[in-house]
C-alpha cells in the first residue's frame, strides 16, 4: 500500500511548488467573451486617508417666561354653581306661594354671578420660544484613500473609497499602443 501512495504524494507536492512560485500575483483566468480583459491581484504598499471638513449646523432655540392675560368666556360649571347656590338662598327667602318665584329668581341670579366670577379675566405664565442663531461646528471626515500598490513589479496610486487591506483586486485590460 505505501508504493502506491509514493505517485500521489509526488504529484501534490509538484502541484503545491507550482503554486507557490507565483510571486503573489494572482490572476483569474478570463473567459473569451471578455477578450482582452482579466482581473488580478496586486500587493498593497501604502493607505493614506484622504480627509474633508465639513460644517454642521445646530440650531439653538431662547425660551422665556411671559405672564399673558387670558380672557374668560364663562364657565359651565361656574354658572351651575352659582344657580344651585342662588336657588337655595331663594327658596329660604321666599313663603308660601312666593317661595316657587323666589327660588327660581334665586337660582337666576345666582347663575348670572357665577357666570361673571367664572368669566374673569386671569394672568397666566405661558413659555414663549423662538429661533436664535445656531451653532457651526466643523469636523474632519474621512472622504476616500491613497492606495499605493504594485502589480508585476511596477507601482501605481488610485483614489478609492474604501481601505483595500494587504491586496488589492485589480481590472487588467491589454491594448495594442498605436
Amino acid at each position: 500500500m505505501r508504493k502506491s501512495m509514493l505517485p500521489v504524494l509526488l504529484v501534490s507536492l509538484l502541484t503545491t511548488t507550482a503554486f507557490a512560485q507565483d510571486g503573489g500575483y494572482y490572476r483569474d483566468t478570463p473567459p473569451p467573451e471578455r477578450g482582452n480583459v482579466h482581473y488580478a491581484w496586486a500587493d498593497v504598499l501604502r493607505v493614506d486617508p484622504v480627509y474633508d471638513m465639513v460644517q454642521n449646523s445646530y440650531p439653538q432655540q431662547r425660551c422665556y417666561q411671559r405672564q399673558v392675560v387670558e380672557q374668560g368666556g364663562g364657565s359651565t360649571a361656574g354658572t351651575l354653581l352659582g344657580a344651585v347656590i342662588g336657588g337655595a338662598l331663594g327658596h329660604q327667602v321666599g313663603q308660601g306661594r312666593g317661595n316657587t318665584a323666589a327660588t327660581i329668581g334665586g337660582a337666576v341670579v345666582g347663575g348670572l354671578v357665577g357666570n361673571n366670577a367664572s368669566s374673569g379675566n386671569r394672568v397666566v405664565d405661558q413659555t414663549q420660544c423662538e429661533q436664535v442663531g445656531g451653532r457651526v461646528s466643523e469636523q474632519r471626515r474621512i472622504a476616500g484613500y491613497n492606495v499605493e500598490y504594485r502589480y508585476h513589479g511596477d507601482v501605481y496610486v488610485s483614489r478609492l473609497n474604501y481601505d483595500p487591506g494587504d491586496r488589492l483586486r485589480i481590472r487588467v485590460s491589454i491594448n495594442p499602443a498605436e
